[in-house]
Order: C-alpha cells, then structure tokens, then sequence
C-alpha cells in the first residue's frame, strides 16, 4: 500500500503555471475548451511539484480498515531526483531512489532489491502523456480552500464521466501545487481510501546524502536483481478483443509477479500488461495455470484497490487496479488466447 501510496502522493501527483484563481474562475465558465485547457493545466502544477519540489513529510494512508504511514523526503538537484521512503509500521523497509534506479532496501533480513523503473511506470510521466485525454473522462470542480498539515490548500475534485473508474478528491498546496492530501471516492460519492501528509516541509535544503549514504553502505546484503524484458501480448499469443474506454496499454513486459517471492527465490515470470486512462492504472497478470498455487477464483478489496483472479483454459489471469469490479472483469472478459 505505501508504495502505491508514493506512487500517488510523492512521485505521483498530479499541476499548473496559471495562478490557481485562473483555473478556479475558468472552470465555471462552462466553455468545455476552456475547462479542458485549465484541467490540464491544474493537473500539470500539481505533477511539476512533485517532480520539482523538495519537501519532506510523513504519510499516512488509510484503506479498507487499515491504516499505515511512511515517512518522505524528495529532493531534486539539478536534472537529478533523489527520493526515500521508510516504512514506520511492520518490518522495516526503506526506498531508496535515485532518477529512475530504485533500491528497496530490508535492514532487518539484510537484502537490496535493485530495479530500474523508466518515466512510464511513475504517476506524472503517465498523466504528461495522456492528460489531453484526462477531461474526456474526468470533470474536475474546485471545491474551495481547507488547511491540510498546516498548508492552506486548493480542494479540488475530478468527477468520473462513466461507471468504469472511482472520482478523486485533490488538496493541493496554494502557493506551490503539491499534493497534501487526497480521497478515492466510489460511485456513491463514499471515501473508498485516503493519503495524507500529517505533516510537511516544503522547500527545504536538497540532502542528496540521504539517499546516496546508505546506497554505499550495502556491502554484505544479498542483491535481488528481478528480471524484466519487453513484450507484446501479441507475441505472447494474446490480444484484448475489445477496448475498455479511456484505458491505453503503456507498457507490457515479462517479470516476476510478487515481490516478496523474489525475495525467497526465482520464480517464473509472468506476463504483464499495464493500462491507464492517465490517472489510474489497471494491470493484467498472466501465468501458466499451476493447480498447487491456484487453487479457485477469487476476488478481493482493499481500500480503492481492487484484484480478480481466474483460470482460462490453461493459464492464470490477475487484474488488479484502482477500478470498479465492474472494469476488472471488462479486462478479463477481453483477454483472448490466439488458436
């Protein structure tokens, strides 16, 4: 969840050079034009924040019941960022990130996972490249000004078009765009999950350090290096027979399916296929079908996050996103095996 949660709060956002009063005084313009250009804009101020800001905070993200909190620090230096976050519940585990090399670091059990995660697999590089399509699915309303960990902060919400993804709730800090706080709301309006800073300092001192620091100090831990090369569906022997609307492929490669049994040992790799409509993502899972693993479908909520698993003929499919079921199975129900 913490990861995700970066995912969405750190180098996940969403940010804008006009003045926020712009944007606020054009979207009730009702000229669509217009309310499309300053969604956009909001969005790309909020995503310039967390890829340009330094600030330093801790996190806490509430899902189903649960609740865990992080702390955060991102410092960018030039061309270069620099992020870390460490886990304050459960095992101890730090991220360590340095532009796009990630090292999932546990202390405790002395093992280095090193991952190299390119600008397609974070939250802004997705919403850069298809935000122009963001207001097709999305209407996005300013709500006012509320005070989120001391900041005050523009409250803004995006509005689902269709029953095929969950509306948002977005604080953004007034003078600098970045994302305090936010809400997964659901189709009756309900706070499926929520992530937000308890507290942060925005604009501090770069400290590099505290992320290369302990980047040289990883001398006797066992290094995890997961392999992951490119693929298609198609030359996989696969296709999705029918578009899900808003939903774009932007990626698609052959890994290792859960983190935790890379850890443990090698596992064979799975198929997956990522899909976004430039806010949310959905991805597709698909391994040979092994009876001692994959004993019966299942489906299962966690907060916003939603996962299906199933057998098609000889093989195991997992979907999992931040989507209604109903989406999931649309993604299921469109996967086709080539005779």
């Amino acid at each position: 969840m913490l990861l995700r949660l970066s995912a969405l709060m750190v180098s996940c956002a969403f940010v804008a050079f006009a003045p926020a009063s712009r944007a606020q005084g054009a979207l009730v313009s009702g000229d669509p034009l217009i309310e499309a250009r300053e969604t956009q804009a909001w969005l790309t101020r909020i995503t310039d924040a967390a890829n340009k800001r330094n600030f330093q905070g801790t996190v806490v993200v509430s899902a189903g019941g649960t609740v865990a909190s992080s702390r955060i620090a991102h410092f960018c230096d030039g061309r270069n960022q620099y992020e870390r976050i460490d886990s304050l519940e459960g095992q101890m585990r730090n991220v360590l990130r340095q532009n796009d090399v990630v090292h999932t670091v546990w202390p405790q059990s002395r093992v280095a996972m090193v991952e190299q995660r390119d600008s397609m697999s974070s939250f802004p590089a997705l919403l850069q490249a298809g935000a122009q399509h963001v207001t097709d699915f999305y209407e996005l309303k300013p709500m006012g000004v509320e005070r989120v960990a001391g900041h005050e902060a523009n409250v803004l919400q995006l509005r689902a078009k269709d029953a095929h993804r969950f509306g948002y709730r977005l604080w953004a800090e007034k003078s600098t765009g970045l994302l305090l706080r936010t809400e997964v709301m659901g189709e009756h309006a309900e706070v499926l999950e929520s992530s937000a800073f308890s507290d942060v300092n925005i604009n501090v001192k770069p400290q590099a350090d505290l992320i290369t620091q302990p980047l040289r100090k990883l001398d006797g831990y066992r290094i995890v290096r997961p392999p992951v090369t490119p693929a298609t569906l198609e030359s996989e022997g696969w296709s999705l027979k029918h578009d899900i609307p808003g939903f774009t492929q932007v990626s698609c490669v052959k890994r290792p399916f859960d983190g935790a049994l890379r850890i443990r040992g090698s596992t064979e790799p799975v198929l997956q296929a990522v899909y976004s409509d430039g806010l949310t993502f959905v991805s597709v899972f698909i391994e040979p079908y092994n009876a001692e693993r994959h004993q019966r479908p299942m489906s299962t909520v966690i907060g916003a996050t939603q996962t299906m698993m199933r057998r098609q003929g000889d093989w195991w499919v997992t979907v999992m996103g931040d989507v209604p079921t109903a989406t999931l199975r649309a993604f299921a129900a469109g996967l086709e095996r080539k005779k």
